[in-house]
């Protein structure tokens, strides 16, 4: 499976004025952790933990139930609470805004 977090390519990346923020949780702590989202499909959500020098870039894959997308940040498990078919809609909904013309 393709869960991996790496370092250097999300150190160089410059902020976007309106960066998508996500809120994952910490299974072992049960901590909520407010990320920033690099790419978003329906099978996979890549995210950026932390800024700067410091930050990881990690994947969240869909759970084979659909209901979460999960994934593995230096060794903790981060969990991403909104179902396949909620992430699928909220794909829908920014590409209707983004055609919209006036």
């Amino acid at each position: 499976m393709g869960i991996a977090a790496t370092r250097l390519p999300c150190a160089t990346r410059e902020p976007a004025v309106n960066d998508e923020k996500i809120t994952v949780r910490v299974t072992s702590t049960g901590q909520t952790l407010e990320v920033v989202v690099f790419a978003k499909r329906a099978e996979v959500i890549q995210v950026v933990l932390g800024q700067g020098v410091h930050c990881v870039r990690c994947d969240l894959v869909s759970t084979r139930n659909g209901q979460a997308y999960v994934g593995n940040a230096m060794g903790r498990e981060i969990v991403y609470e909104r179902s396949r078919e909620e992430v699928r809609a909220d794909l829908a909904r920014a590409a209707a805004v983004r055609d919209f013309r006036r």
